[in-house]
């Protein structure tokens, strides 16, 4: 079971932005931010759930995305995927794949993609 994953960020204050707008549709709320860190937990809650650190990275070389690596993120219904996808495009993140059912799953995924400012990739979606 996953309990948190880091994504690197080269500007703290940039991604900040960027998570505080995506993740609110999703539930997530930022938990705290210093010293080249921030935190999300599921309702601002610190230790409850998965939880998302970004971080400049400890080596001080620049972060970099990782090609055919992606996070994608349980959403509670199909509106906050979309509100998820519009919340991430309008502040500095690129679309992937708009709001739609990929596949013939049953029940049908419904997911949304998108890149933040520095290029990773993440997906909200919604099973039901």
């Amino acid at each position: 079971m996953i309990g948190y994953v880091t994504i690197g960020s080269n500007d703290i204050a940039r991604s900040c932005a960027f998570f505080d707008a995506a993740f609110e549709p999703l539930g997530y709320k930022r938990t705290f931010e210093g010293g080249g860190w921030a935190g999300y937990g599921p309702d601002g809650k610190q230790d409850e759930g998965l939880q998302v650190y970004l971080a400049t990275p400890f080596n001080a070389q620049p972060a970099t995305l990782g090609n055919g690596s992606m996070l994608g993120f349980k959403a509670p219904s199909r509106a906050a995927v979309e509100a998820f996808h519009a919340a991430a495009l309008a502040n500095g993140g690129s679309d992937e794949g708009a709001p739609g059912v990929r596949g013939e799953s049953s029940p049908p995924f419904y997911g949304a993609y998108v890149r933040d400012p520095e290029g990773n990739k993440f997906c909200a979606y919604f099973k039901g």
